[in-house]
């Protein structure tokens, strides 16, 4: 594939002049999921659907099995034969053997027989294209985008009480919700471009790599926080006169057009090329991360910016670059009392040399003073944005953020408030519940693991752990209940499952949860008593489980699978198997603890789920 190289990019300060001398001018529409922003919810929202619904490319390169590149690299590269490509919003028509590899885009659905993928600046082409060569190894996931890594089916995604904002409104998009509110002065057109769009409200193909419509709402509700008035477009596929056709209505109906997507280096996009030729691109990529791939310039009358087409990236572009231009141009002043002083929860490395904007959550710790730590799935993951309160601009200068370091955050609007409760750790269907009856809690599912290294460094208040604890944690135990695990089947349990033993011994197709789960450890440990059982090594047991290596994050997920047909068990929570209607085969209890931090007992909202955690027990008895 032919790629378009971002050479010279332009300065952030270069960006906003060039944005300045566009002269917009104010406007009025209205368009759809108006009616959410503002609005308080009165139950919690949970994702029915996992985001994205389908195991996609981070990178453009190469699909192809982990295991054809072990011990390749660049004295010794590995010789794959490219059997096809795979681009954004096609479905793969190959599926990988011994030996081959796809080329494939960013975003792009990842076909049958691929485990892994390798970025395209780690290999070469030989010289009749016919193959490819490989110089690095990767291991089974890497540069792979799981279903459900975004947002899982089950997970909490708000809750009650919750005040829908901007980036809300990017969540509840990718969710498929299909009404948001947006006002503004100027008229701003926005268009999504992409052939893998689909709005929400309508049906998702996800075997064809769709995905629901997520920038169109998001920005349009950021143009009506900055004053100005969203014209939605429909979505426009990556064939140039459908595109060309769109955005010159856009700009014959407004002030502004600003479009997401098809401004990065791939063959399949064309969108520079059509203000290249209907009129004037002054300027094509920024020094800014997240954001390189924006555009500016003019289309006939209007103006134009082209934004990325990763919510995070676009949204931080939008704010940072447009969203001034939009006030400006409406008669509305920046925002009062919209930053907040903090201390840098954790360290932070970054060395890509570029201006950094990141998204950032803040929480109060046991004296009041003002936490502040990154919120960052990557700029495909919308919730970045839903779980983060702000920015913090590090500039190009600056490789390393210290621990304790003083920071200044440029909140999202100046009604943020920290929430009266941050935790973090393992997804569990009974915490959720009792999340809900909270005032204003904020929980992140990372795992168990990760969630208890989170309460060592000190960030969260408190964090939920389920499973043996691999070492001894400075806390403070609020509570503790069990729950039931073991192997989530289908209905009926037609292939007649028993228990671990079977998946192991017959020809059985097993989905995992990741290494960050409690479920993952507990049934560590029931593959070793099965290998001690059997006096073999763990390995072999391990190793005769088709799937067993390759794990998703959320809890409903490997169920989800089962559901599909694409695994005969998965791991899983009895009350999971309940809900969904699928058999289950126990395999034992686990205990589920929530872990404060000692310095945070006495924060009104650790005291809230206390309290909360004894009432439910007090039922249990």
């Amino acid at each position: 594939m032919n790629r378009k190289e971002f050479r010279d990019l332009a300065s952030p300060a270069e960006a906003r002049e060039a944005i300045d001398s566009l002269g917009l001018e104010g406007g009025i529409e209205r368009v759809s999921l108006e009616d959410a922003r503002g609005r308080v919810l009165v139950a919690r929202l949970d994702a029915e659907l996992d985001v994205p619904g389908f195991d996609r490319a981070s990178l453009d390169g190469y699909a192809l099995r982990a295991r054809d590149t072990f011990g390749a690299d660049e004295a010794d590269p590995a010789r794959l034969e490219v059997v096809g490509e795979v681009h954004a919003g096609a479905k793969p028509d190959v599926a990988l053997e011994e030996g081959e590899a796809v080329e494939i885009s960013t975003g792009a659905v990842m076909p049958d027989g691929a485990d892994a993928m390798v970025p395209v600046e780690r290999t070469d082409t030989d010289a009749d294209g016919d193959a490819v060569l490989i110089r690095t190894s990767v291991a089974p996931g890497d540069n792979v985008m799981f279903a459900g890594a975004d947002v899982a089916a089950g997970e909490r995604a708000l809750g009650p009480g919750t005040t829908i904002t901007p980036r809300d409104i990017g969540l509840l998009s990718a969710l498929g919700i299909d009404e948001v509110p947006v006002r503004a002065k100027p008229t701003v057109g926005i268009v999504s471009t992409g052939d893998e769009l689909v709005r929400p409200g309508e049906d998702l193909d996800s075997e064809r790599g769709e995905i629901y419509d997520v920038n169109s709402y998001t920005i349009a509700a950021g143009v009506e926080d900055a004053g100005g008035e969203a014209v939605l477009y429909p979505h426009a596929g990556d064939e140039q006169d459908e595109m060309e056709e769109i955005l010159r209505t856009a700009a014959d109906e407004c002030d502004l057009v600003l479009s997401s997507g098809s401004t990065s280096a791939s063959a399949v996009d064309v969108i520079y090329r059509v203000i290249e030729e209907q009129g004037e691109l002054l300027l094509h990529g920024v020094s800014v991360k997240p954001g390189k791939p924006m555009l500016i310039g003019r289309l006939d009358d209007s103006a134009y910016v082209g934004l990325p087409g990763y919510p995070v990236s676009a949204m931080m572009v939008f704010r940072t670059f447009v969203a001034p231009a939009i006030r400006e141009a409406a008669g509305r002043p920046e925002p009062a009392s919209a930053t907040v002083s903090g201390r840098l929860a954790r360290q932070e490395r970054y060395e890509e040399g570029r201006h950094r904007l990141m998204p950032v959550g803040i929480v109060t710790d046991g004296d009041g003073e003002t936490l502040v730590y990154p919120v960052d799935k990557g700029s495909g993951a919308t919730t970045s944005l839903a779980d983060a309160d702000g920015v913090v601009e590090v500039g190009p200068e600056t490789d390393y953020l210290e621990a304790g370091e003083p920071v200044t955050v440029t909140l999202f609007s100046p009604d943020v408030r920290p929430p009266t409760l941050f935790g973090v750790g393992e997804d569990d269907p009974a915490f959720s519940r009792l999340l809900d009856g909270l005032e204003n809690p904020r929980y992140l599912s990372v795992g168990s693991r990760p969630g208890l290294r989170r309460l060592r460094e000190g960030v969260p208040d408190i964090a939920v752990a389920a499973g043996p604890l691999e070492r001894e944690v400075d806390a403070t135990e609020l509570g503790r209940w069990d729950r039931e695990w073991g192997l989530v089947v289908r209905t009926g349990n037609p292939v007649e499952i028993e228990g671990l033993a079977d998946l192991v011994d017959r020809d059985l197709r097993f989905i995992n949860r990741t290494t960050d789960s409690g479920l993952r450890s507990s049934l560590g440990a029931a593959v070793a008593d099965l290998a001690a059982e059997r006096d073999t090594d763990r390995h072999e047991i391990v190793d005769a489980i088709d799937g067993f290596d390759l794990g998703l994050r959320a809890h409903e997920s490997p169920a989800r699978k089962v559901i599909d047909g694409d695994a005969d068990a998965g791991l899983g929570l009895r009350e999971t198997a309940d809900r969904l209607d699928l058999g289950f085969v126990p395999l034992g209890e686990q205990p589920v603890r929530v872990l404060a931090n000692p310095d945070r007992t006495e924060k009104d909202g650790v005291s809230e789920l206390e309290r909360a955690l004894e009432d439910v027990s007090s039922q249990q008895r």
